[in-house]
């Protein structure tokens, strides 16, 4: 179950910064579809390289879900780097093509919306995983289930105050958005870490 453990974090991990990827080129792409020529041509280069980067990171995360933990730690390094030149390209985005407010405000919505989704996926698959542990061992993982569940809820009020605040810039939304990646990912390892501790030893 140590494995299987750490296994469950690094896919979370990575689903939940595709799934953020993925709400940004939706919602570039329909921008971008919106804008005078020009503009429209620098867009598509920008998303072009957004959609290569996501690719990238995509394909290695799927070469590294059939490798043991050992492998995962180091490709995580890797994966973070592609992540970062990600966030990086947005950034850019924001600053040449798409400087107006409403758009990173949808972006900001897309990608919110995004990360309340994989906290919602991740506490579900950690309780399935949970159901499998011995009736004596659930205190530990209820507990790490219940804080996951406030962590999250947190997080997602955050969020939403940020949403509706409306005219913040790209750099505090971000933040934001960065504030609460760091927070789904140690309730994340803090959860499969307490199931891990509550697995029947054999």
């Amino acid at each position: 179950m140590s494995e299987q453990s750490s296994m469950h974090f690094y896919l979370n991990w990575a689903k939940e910064r595709i799934d953020e990827m993925d709400a940004a080129l939706t919602s570039f792409e329909v921008k971008a579809g919106e804008a005078k020529a020009e503009s429209k041509v620098k867009a598509e280069h920008i998303i072009g390289d957004l959609k290569k980067r996501r690719d990238e990171f995509q394909a290695q995360l799927k070469t590294q879900v059939e490798v043991g933990e050992a492998a995962w730690v180091r490709s995580r390094t890797e994966l973070e780097k592609q992540w970062n030149g990600f966030e990086a390209q947005m950034k850019t985005y924001f600053e040449s093509a798409g400087k107006q407010i409403e758009q990173q405000q949808v972006t900001f919505k897309d990608i919110a919306a995004a990360q309340a989704k994989a906290w919602r996926e991740a506490a579900d698959k950690f309780r399935e995983a949970a159901g499998k542990v011995a009736a004596s061992h659930t205190g530990d993982v209820d507990a790490a289930l219940k804080q996951m569940k406030a962590d999250a809820s947190e997080a997602e009020a955050r969020l939403q105050k940020l949403k509706q605040a409306g005219s913040d810039s790209w750099s505090v939304l971000s933040a934001a958005l960065a504030e609460s990646r760091k927070a789904f990912d140690q309730a994340n390892q803090a959860a499969w870490n307490a199931l891990r501790d509550a697995w029947p030893k054999s």
